[in-house]
């Protein structure tokens, strides 16, 4: 298990570059506007957006687990203590099939708990900007 953390940035190839060097970490998969890091020490899964007008801002937060069954336990957890959920769903996002759940917590922060399920070449058929994006009061994510 390891925390995500999903930053907009304003330029996606400086922003590699930057964080290649800034934890000695190669980028795992890049796409047009979107590029990921699984780094091992601190163990985090970095996300980028490509996002000009928003560039340094936070997209979503998330936990990365190894299975399905973790991403139910954890939105049967959450749901539990009587916070709302989108419960579990499979999709495509960000490049990848994922089981997932997701919860709006304080200050309109979105978590995301998933478990990558395959590679894929499809961002979620929308623009990578919008992944994750907020839709009037409910959650809308990929």
């Amino acid at each position: 298990m390891r925390v995500q953390l999903a930053l907009n940035v304003t330029n996606l190839e400086e922003s590699i570059d930057f964080y290649e060097k800034m934890f000695a970490t190669p980028v795992l998969k890049v796409k047009p506007g979107y590029a990921n890091f699984a780094i091992e020490n601190p163990p985090l899964k970095l996300v980028m957006f490509e996002t000009p007008d928003a560039g340094g801002t936070l997209n979503h937060l998330g936990v990365e687990v190894e299975t399905a069954e973790q991403v139910e336990a954890a939105e049967q957890r959450i749901s539990g203590a009587g916070l709302a959920t989108t419960g579990v769903d499979d999709t495509v996002c960000c490049y990848a099939g994922k089981t997932e759940t997701w919860v709006e917590g304080g200050s309109d922060n979105r978590w995301e708990w998933y478990v990558k399920t395959a590679d894929t070449t499809e961002h979620d058929g929308g623009d990578v900007t919008t992944c994750c994006a907020p839709s009037g009061e409910e959650i809308s994510c990929c």
